[in-house]
């Protein structure tokens, strides 16, 4: 490694579509962006006193791409500066090591999309998903589901496509599959997840309540729609569920002052995760010394405004958008003024 061997800690560090597809692949579509997990929340367990090197060597095993953004065909304006950072965090349907070692992961949809948004101050972090049929103008291709952009032009066009739609610039982005999850999950020795109703699914029980799930249980759980009344919908909110599973056990004082869990939490994901260039190990490093008071109380999770369920005039079923309740968002990110948006808009979608 290279441009970080002499970093310091600071000494008040305290480690303290188709229907046919949607069967095949959407059932594996759990893949939570857990970038969040990777992007964030490992970013605080790289700066960890003596073990930051052998750390940031199991960082580096990640697939790196380069970001090209693209026109917006003229029909969203640009992305307008703003205050914090964004992150585009992905959940490919189509993932294995092999992939992961190869740059552009094109042909995949990104069933799981979410947008984090970390105020400027480093106090908060916001995490909106978006529903995967979201009908929006991808550049070169016209309207199609949001999850499309993965598909047609990689990472690269996923990223000016939700930039277009949300318009802010995207500072980073991640790409992670569900085989790095299930392992993470298990390496933490399993997460305390917040389930919303009776069900079971895949020979497992689920209950309403809190409930421990190790890996495999996870991954059923946040696949899981046709048990719920809206669908899709409640599998987002079950993803965000087990996000916060996760981002909970991770900054925990039991993992983060265990420098054996935390190397080996780093290592089951860094195979499975895909950034742009530009999240170096040094960039992680210094994300996590400036997110080094962020707790999972100040982690907030909501989805970005949509309408309803609607057909299109070929007979593809997607989610309208609300232009409207969009317009303030923008205006809140684009402002970093989350916190109050939060306050009014948090469960309405």
């Amino acid at each position: 490694m290279t441009g970080n061997d002499d970093l310091e800690l600071p000494a008040e560090w305290d480690a303290d579509e188709d229907p046919q597809r949607d069967r095949r692949g959407g059932r594996r579509a759990a893949l939570i962006a857990l970038g969040l997990v990777a992007v964030l929340v490992l970013g605080v367990g790289l700066v960890v006193g003596n073990y930051l090197r052998g750390l940031q060597n199991s960082y580096e095993k990640r697939t790196v791409v380069e970001i090209t953004r693209g026109p917006s065909d003229g029909e969203a304006p640009a992305p307008v500066e703003g205050s914090g950072q964004n992150f585009l965090l992905l959940g490919s349907d189509k993932r294995s090591p092999e992939a992961a070692a190869a740059s552009g992961v094109y042909g995949q949809r990104s069933d799981v999309m979410m947008l984090v948004h970390v105020s400027e101050d480093k106090d908060a972090v916001y995490v909106m998903s978006f529903p995967r049929d979201l009908y929006v103008d991808i550049p070169g291709h016209g309207k199609d589901r949001i999850n499309a952009a993965l598909a047609f032009g990689g990472v690269s066009l996923a990223v000016t496509t939700v930039e277009n739609y949300v318009g802010v610039p995207i500072d980073h982005v991640a790409l992670v599959d569900f085989d790095g999850i299930q392992g993470l999950v298990d390496t933490l020795g399993g997460v305390e997840v917040q389930v919303p109703t009776n069900f079971t699914a895949d020979g497992h029980t689920f209950t309403k309540g809190m409930q421990q799930m190790n890996g495999e249980q996870a991954l059923v759980f946040v696949r899981q729609r046709k048990q719920f009344a809206d669908g899709d919908f409640q599998r987002n909110r079950n993803q965000q569920a087990l996000l916060k599973g996760i981002a909970d056990k991770l900054i925990s004082r039991d993992t983060l002052t265990d420098p054996g869990k935390l190397a080996d939490t780093v290592e089951s994901i860094s195979p499975f995760l895909t950034t742009d260039a530009g999240l170096s190990s040094t960039e992680m490093v210094q994300l996590g010394l400036s997110l080094r008071s962020i707790r999972g109380g100040d982690i907030y999770y909501l989805s970005v405004p949509h309408g309803e369920p609607t057909t299109t005039s070929g007979g593809a079923s997607v989610v309208a958008t609300d232009e409207e309740e969009m317009a303030v968002l923008r205006e809140a990110l684009r402002t970093d003024s989350m916190g109050t948006y939060y306050a009014q808009n948090a469960g309405r979608y």
